[in-house]
């Protein structure tokens, strides 16, 4: 099979296209041949530095979209020819960049008919993210207002329609060329952080999504209620001060990293089907340009996701 690896880390140039044995399913497993593959931030800063993955040869990527194989002994939830759609188990179940992947069975759920598999890869690690940090973390309720940053990126988006999905009051911080499209996601308030401090304008928050790290997490206290949460998705910035400046406001402080979750994927797939969860597309690739996608994600300023096209 076709994949997109590397045998050194550095810039994009090091991906390159190989040929690799088609991998079988294990027991509970399932094999899916990959018809598009999402791209995350996590996948150009892995390619990079090695991450959790050490030193390469390996095969990045975590979202698939595409249509189960065969399956393995034990798989009941999965048949040959169904579309599924799923997070390989992160970190370490990366892959997706290439013609056929395997993973346990649940790592996947049904793909929504009314989402194409280009749309469905953009979904599952960025969105997974936004469900467990808003739902499983902050127990986000009706009425709750919340707070997310880098609202117009690919978790912020998600994030924003899970919140209006909860019932929640949602403020989120952009640059003001994406406002528009911030409000029509369903986003009450936005915020220019280059011409406003969020600090000094969003009040009364009983949740915040902290995505971008640095000062960030500690300026976001301001804004909460005693008794609010603030959950950071960007453990590798994290300010260690900041579980304890949290504490002596009453605040608590939770940081987070995605797991692999069927419970999580069909709720999404849900929202997707009822038209309630819509991926923004910021550019869509053949697998054999993954290094020409990971330039435009790197340049910064993307709204949403950039997905690589494996089988046609």
């Amino acid at each position: 099979m076709r994949a997109m690896s590397q045998n050194a880390l550095g810039g994009p140039e090091v991906l390159t296209m190989v040929e690799l044995d088609r991998p079988e399913p294990g027991p509970a497993e399932v094999l899916v041949r990959v018809h598009a593959a999402g791209v995350n931030p996590a996948d150009w800063k892995i390619r990079a530095t090695g991450g959790h993955l050490g030193q390469p040869p390996f095969v990045l990527g975590w979202d698939v979209s595409g249509v189960v194989e065969a399956t393995g002994a034990g798989t009941t939830i999965h048949k040959p020819g169904d579309e599924v759609f799923g997070m390989l188990p992160f970190p370490f179940g990366n892959g997706a960049y290439a013609e056929y992947v395997t993973a346990p069975a649940r790592t996947f759920a049904r793909k929504p008919a009314a989402v194409d598999h280009t749309r469905a890869a953009a979904i599952p690690l960025a969105a997974l993210t936004a469900w467990q940090a808003l739902v499983d973390t902050a127990a986000t309720r009706s009425g709750d207002r919340v707070l997310i940053h880098a609202a117009a990126g690919g978790v912020g988006h998600f994030a924003v329609q899970i919140a209006k999905a909860r019932g929640a009051y949602v403020v989120g911080t952009a640059s003001a060329a994406k406002h528009d499209f911030l409000r029509g996601l369903g986003a009450d308030e936005v915020i220019d952080y280059r011409t406003e401090d969020f600090a000094e304008v969003a009040r009364d928050m009983d949740v915040v999504i902290e995505t971008v790290g640095g000062e960030y997490g500690r300026r976001s206290l301001r804004t909460l209620r005693e008794g609010g949460v603030i959950v950071s998705l960007t453990l590798s910035l994290l300010d260690p001060g900041l579980h304890a400046a949290a504490a002596e406001r009453g605040i608590r402080s939770e940081a987070m990293l995605v797991e692999a979750d069927h419970a999580g994927m069909r709720s999404l797939a849900a929202l997707a089907e009822a038209g309630r969860l819509r991926p923004e597309i910021a550019a869509v690739l053949p697998l054999e340009d993954a290094a020409k996608a990971h330039e435009l994600g790197e340049s910064g300023g993307t709204t949403g996701k950039i997905v690589l096209t494996v089988t046609p």
